[in-house]
């Protein structure tokens, strides 16, 4: 895993650590809030879960996920990269924190030295008493490089866009 080899040294790129389990989101960012139902039942909030949490959502959403982590943990290290060949973005980013309640899961991670992005960004399954299965993305950003600054306000949209990928990648997975 040469490229995880290059993640040594590299610190967590924002101060307000674990905001978006906390709350509440801390000034001077993006704020993103996403939630969306995906299904309904055990079986689905299981699935939507373990998916989350084993990088299958992000896979299955067109994104290459690098990581030693089976499973998300806190202090897990991973690459997530999106783009074709020269335009293939990585971000770097560190697990820092879980939830593998009953009745919820998922984690956020938070983004190192080296990624476009400096935040945090969580993903969270949770099942509701009526049996309703539910996805939410909230996350906290600002650019870290000159091309996100560049970019300005199309980050935003696209990460926008994005949420709304993972919850159909999870609505499939989650379906019976």
């Amino acid at each position: 895993m040469k490229s995880l080899r290059r993640q040594t040294g590299r610190t967590l790129n924002y101060p307000e650590t674990g905001a978006t389990r906390l709350g509440p989101l801390p000034d001077g960012y993006h704020h993103l809030h996403h939630t969306t139902r995906i299904g309904r039942s055990r079986a689905a909030f299981e699935a939507a879960g373990t998916a989350v949490t084993s990088w299958r959502m992000h896979r299955g959403s067109g994104a290459r996920v690098l990581t030693n982590a089976v499973q998300a943990e806190p202090g897990a290290r991973l690459e997530v990269s999106a783009g074709v060949g020269q335009l293939r973005f990585t971000a770097p980013c560190e697990v820092i924190w879980t939830a593998y309640e009953r009745n919820r899961t998922g984690f956020a991670y938070g983004t190192l030295t080296g990624h476009p992005e400096c935040g945090e960004e969580s993903f969270i399954v949770d099942i509701r008493d009526d049996g309703s299965v539910w996805f939410t993305v909230t996350a906290f950003s600002r650019p870290a490089t000159w091309y996100t600054r560049l970019a300005g306000p199309l980050v935003p949209v696209l990460q926008k866009a994005y949420a709304r990928r993972l919850s159909h990648t999870l609505r499939r997975i989650a379906a019976p």
